[in-house]
Order: C-alpha cells, then sequence, then structure tokens
C-alpha cells in the first residue's frame, strides 16, 4: 500500500550534480538529508558518500589517521585476507573499514525542489577518533533556541550518536555522543513533552533483543534516560529485521505520529508509520502493517545499494508532508504524504 505521492523531478540530486569535498575523492552517494528551513529557504543537510576512484583489482577508500588527516587504504581484490561482497563495508583480517568516507554538506532550495549550495556555509566534516570513518545519517530538530544535529559517529571502535548544536550553521557547539555504541537513527523532539526533551534512538543488539526503536527523555538534551523499547521486528513482515526513526514526529490530534524505516532479511527498505499517545510517548497506540512507501520506483530499487527508500528528514505543511529521502543508497529524492491519509491508513 504504496501511499507516496512522488516528485516527477526524482532524484533531484544526482552525485554528478555536487564537486568532490575532499581533494582527490569521488562523489559515490548522496544519502539521506536532514531537512529544515531557514532565511525562507529549504535546506538539507545531506550525506555525501566520497572515495578515490577505483583501480581495476584493487579496492581503495579512505579513513582519517590518529591525527586527524584523511588517508587512502589500497587492498588488492584477490587478496585471501579480504571479504568484499558488502558494497558499503569490507572486512580485511577481521577488521572493518567503510568503503567509503561520509559528511554533511549544506544545500538549500528556494522552491524544495531545485537545490544549490551557498559558499558561505561550508561542509560538516568528522573530527576526532570516534568518528574517524565518518558521520553519518544527520536528523535536524528545530527549536525555539536553535537547530539541534543528531548523527551517526562512526569508526573503527564503535557507531554511536553524536550531537552538534547551531543556531547559523556557521557556528557550531559539539556535544559529543550522546548515545553509546551500538547506536544511530536518533531522532530529538522538536518540542517538550510534559517539560521533559524526548528522542528515538535505536540501539542494536546481536545477541539479545535487535534492532529496535527505543525513546528516551532529558532535561537538557545531552544527558538521556528512562529508555523505553516502543517498536520491535516483526517475523515475516515488511519490517522483521531493522526498524529506525525518520525525523523528529509530527503533532496530530490523534498523537505524536512517526514515519519510520524497516527492512527485511533480504535488506529492503520501506516507510511506515507509528501513533504515539500526545501524554505519554511510551504509549504506542498504531503501527503499520503494511508499507505507506516502498521501493517501486527504477532509481528506488537499483543504485549504489537498491531496493532502499529511507528517510530522516521533512517539512509539514498543515496536512501536507514532504519528505526528502535516499534512493538507493545513491540519490536524492522528494514525495509527499497526507497526515490524514497515513493517519486513515492506521484505522485511527
Amino acid at each position: 500500500m504504496d501511499i507516496a505521492k512522488r516528485n516527477s523531478s526524482n532524484p533531484i540530486l544526482r552525485p554528478s550534480d555536487l564537486k568532490a569535498g575532499i581533494e582527490g575523492m569521488e562523489i559515490v552517494c548522496l544519502l539521506n538529508p536532514g531537512v529544515f528551513r531557514m532565511n525562507g529557504k529549504t535546506w538539507l543537510l545531506l550525506r555525501v558518500a566520497e572515495r578515490p576512484k577505483q583501480i581495476e583489482g584493487k579496492i581503495s577508500f579512505p579513513v582519517y589517521n590518529d591525527k586527524g588527516e584523511i588517508v587512502v587504504l589500497n587492498f588488492d581484490m584477490d587478496d585471501p585476507d579480504l571479504d568484499a561482497s558488502d558494497p558499503r563495508v569490507i572486512m580485511y583480517k577481521g577488521k572493518n573499514y567503510l568503503t567509503t568516507m561520509s559528511y554533511l554538506r549544506l544545500v538549500c532550495s528556494d522552491d524544495g525542489i531545485n537545490f544549490y549550495e551557498d559558499p558561505a556555509y561550508p561542509p560538516i566534516f568528522g573530527q576526532g577518533q570516534l568518528e574517524s570513518f565518518g558521520i553519518e545519517d544527520c536528523r535536524v530538530a528545530t527549536m525555539e533556541d536553535g537547530y539541534f544535529l543528531t548523527f551517526t559517529e562512526v569508526s573503527s571502535v564503535a557507531v554511536g550518536v553524536g550531537l552538534i548544536e547551531t543556531k547559523d550553521f556557521k557556528n557550531y557547539t559539539r556535544h559529543g555522543m550522546i548515545f553509546p555504541p551500538h547506536n544511530k537513527d536518533c531522532a530529538v523532539w522538536e518540542e517538550k513533552v510534559g517539560g521533559m526533551y524526548y528522542a528515538f534512538h535505536r540501539p542494536s543488539s546481536p545477541e539479545l533483543g535487535g534492532n529496535y526503536i527505543w525513546l528516551a527523555e532529558s532535561p537538557d538534551r545531552v544527558h538521556w534516560g528512562k529508555h523505553v523499547c516502543i517498536a520491535t521486528t516483526r517475523p515475516g513482515m515488511w519490517d522483521s529485521v531493522r526498524v529506525g526513526a525518520g525525523a523528529a514526529p509530527i503533532r496530530t490530534e490523534k498523537g505524536w505520529l512517526e514515519i519510520y524505516h524497516g527492512a527485511n532479511a533480504e535488506n529492503r527498505y520501506c516507510l511506515g508509520a507509528l501513533l504515539l499517545d500526545l501524554n505519554d510517548p511510551t504509549k504506542v497506540l498504531a503501527r503499520s502493517e503494511e508499507p505507506i512507501m516502498e521501493p517501486i520506483a527504477d532509481y528506488e530499487q537499483t543504485g549504489f545499494f537498491g531496493n532502499v527508500v529511507f528517510t530522516n528528514g521533512q517539512i509539514v505543511e498543515g496536512d501536507k508532508v514532504t519528505i526528502y529521502y535516499g534512493a538507493s543508497d545513491e540519490v536524492i529524492c522528494s514525495a509527499e504524504f497526507s497526515i490524514n491519509e497515513i493517519l486513515s491508513s492506521l484505522n485511527v
């Protein structure tokens, strides 16, 4: 039951539309932007993934060294110690590496469709040991006292959630890792509930539990506690292997509406919805039985990693939600939903 109204201009951004931001690299993928409004424009905070141009018979990729400098590692494809079966992550002598390095890059638009870069707003790169493999998949929470960016910090030792605060996207306050490993898919809510800040997050446990959506609360957006699991994977369904939050939830008369992603054992990523109680967000009122969006367009089925629709950013205008999403882990697209139509699909 795909109820998304895709933009006829999709994909609205391709890797070839931007120049590489790291010297000697090429852009392989544009992924999963955070979204916000500023200065009368729609802004996307893209995840840009880059790597060196590949040489036949070898695999090359960038990492930060101990000095914070970007260096390139090279391995022979026929090396028996190399496992390069996944285009996103390789293993060499028992150690995992990302095949690309991701950072965050700003583009803006006057009409929400045609995006361009403003040189006054520089990219955001990873810093320090815990971001030595890059930073990924930023959510942007727009609040009265500024913008709050949650993103995935990736390194050889861990995957966790970082927080950056800004008022102008030129000056940044970095708060470090706010959710420890292994964690990602963190979205800070854009308004308080009962005097507290809330955030979705996604800890992972391969032995007990799984890749589930959790909810936490905080007095200051830095220190988080009272963790509650609100959505687990569902065997035999479209979200059977992993689930994770999208952007901040939308306040409706029926409850807090959250568009989330789910994947099955074939790594097919779809979107669904959760409805949470307005006064007690730990209480789940309804959940999508079928996806509200599936990878059915050509550009969603074929790419760097196909059969993927993944969103963590949106603009809400009345009943209309415009999501910006990554398709096939390569291009950026947009689609519209009706809030009432999503709620009707939940039978509420």
